[in-house]
């Protein structure tokens, strides 16, 4: 088993994680870190899968770095309505999820 197939297989279990935790949390802030857990994951398989051969190629990496930068974005607005919602409602669940 060589290094590409590691980071391939361990992309896939960050994608496992992360959507097992989208589901199972009812938080919005460890909902937030698990959408982040699956992007991480898709960025280190598509990194995996770009370095196949021996050969890196340029085209994968370029859009792992555009996808960071995306998901950093995403993420400051996913905590920014996070909080507003919080501060609005005094919960930190959404409204079907409370008991």
């Amino acid at each position: 088993m060589n290094a590409l197939t590691i980071y391939a297989l361990t992309g896939a279990a960050l994608v496992g994680l992360g959507f097992y935790g989208l589901l199972a949390a009812r938080h919005l802030l460890r909902r937030v870190v698990a959408f982040n857990l699956i992007g991480s994951g898709l960025f280190l398989f598509f990194g995996a899968a770009g370095a196949r051969g021996g050969v890196s190629d340029p085209v994968p990496q370029a859009l792992i770095i555009t996808g960071i930068v995306v998901a950093l974005s995403a993420s400051a607005l996913a905590v920014g309505l996070v909080v507003a919602y919080a501060r609005a409602t005094g919960r930190q669940v959404l409204e079907d999820d409370a008991e």
